[in-house]
């Protein structure tokens, strides 16, 4: 409890919006397929960086296979997202939107905030995804400044423990879980939790 306070301090988030995994790739993928199931029955696309850490192209993949209609936009010589060319792929069947805060190789801060305008503009039932592991610790990270339902950060990119990472779920957002059989992070992510691992993570995020 002590390190979901930290960790949604934050992120200027409620501590009950604080899902603990595995690590950034576990929390991506929940977001993933969380939210194309969730959604599938309102659209078909889903629209992410085609620069997009590998958890995020291969469960984008992964769905394509299912029968999800996956768009990827290619960084520019900057090696940011067009902001535009990103915003004109989102149509009014778009179910999720998923961009990097900032890229895992380049270093380059993308353009997060114009998915929730994009989203608006083309009246979508979009949830908003941001893989913020690069970014947190290092730049202000407010899902709700950026008009993020989902926000995936991890541990040892601040220098917590490997093995363990958190994925932001705004309240009142729904996504359907990977893995059942638990009472564990209110069914979200159940499964008994790695207690040291998360109170290293609440350690190095205060």
């Amino acid at each position: 409890d002590d390190a979901r306070d930290a960790v949604a301090q934050a992120l200027h988030a409620r501590p009950d919006e604080v899902t603990f995994t595995s690590g950034a790739t576990e929390a991506n993928n929940l977001a993933l397929f969380g939210a194309a199931y969730a959604r599938r029955r309102r659209g078909n696309r889903i629209v992410i960086s085609a620069a997009a850490h590998s958890s995020v192209i291969e469960s984008a993949a992964q769905l394509e296979k299912e029968g999800f209609d996956v768009v990827r936009i290619a960084p520019d010589a900057s090696g940011r997202i067009p902001a535009a060319e990103f915003a004109d792929a989102v149509t009014p069947d778009t179910i999720l939107a998923s961009m990097e805060l900032v890229n895992n190789e380049t270093g380059a801060i993308q353009p997060v905030e114009t998915m929730a305008r994009a989203v608006k503009r083309a009246g979508a039932p979009a949830l908003i995804h941001i893989d913020a592991v690069q970014a947190f610790g290092k730049l202000p990270v407010q899902p709700q400044k950026l008009g993020a339902q989902l926000l995936t950060v991890s541990a040892h990119k601040i220098r917590g423990p490997k093995g363990v990472g958190a994925l932001y779920t705004a309240h009142g957002t729904h996504i359907v879980p990977r893995v059942f059989g638990g009472e564990q992070e209110r069914k979200l992510r159940p499964g008994t939790e790695a207690m040291p691992l998360i109170a290293g993570f609440g350690a190095a995020v205060r």
